[in-house]
């Protein structure tokens, strides 16, 4: 069972959710200012997650999905990425570069499944 997990950092604090075999799979769009808005951003993803619609960004004339969607899409290294937009289109996660488009997809997938009944690892103060 995946996690979320909750780091503090000198401006604020940042968010990633981790598989239950402690690989991260997402990391959190922002740094937040307070523990509370850390909080409400998880809610999103674990929110928006299970219903994203996909857009696949690195097809030619690709459909554009209504938000929330997961976006795939090649970064300048040539590494396969998607990242989770909300309603209200802002970047809400995002993942690690992934050499094949599959795994991309698989790296979605975990998402899904994860978020939305993920327990929150709160940083230690």
């Amino acid at each position: 069972m995946g996690k979320f997990v909750i780091k503090s950092t000198k401006t604020g604090y940042t968010f990633s959710l981790k598989a239950g075999n402690g690989e991260v799979i997402a990391t959190g769009g922002e740094v937040y200012n307070s523990l509370a808005s850390v909080k409400g951003g998880i809610e999103s993803v674990a929110k928006n997650a299970p219903i994203a619609n996909l857009e696949d960004q690195t097809v030619e004339g690709f459909e554009q999905q209504t938000h929330p969607k997961f976006e795939i899409y090649k970064d300048k290294a040539g590494e396969f990425r998607f990242r989770l937009k909300a309603r209200n289109g802002e970047i809400i996660a995002a993942s690690e570069g992934y050499v094949k488009k599959d795994s991309c997809k698989n790296g979605i997938e975990s998402v899904r499944k994860n978020a939305p009944d993920a327990p929150v690892e709160e940083p230690e103060e």
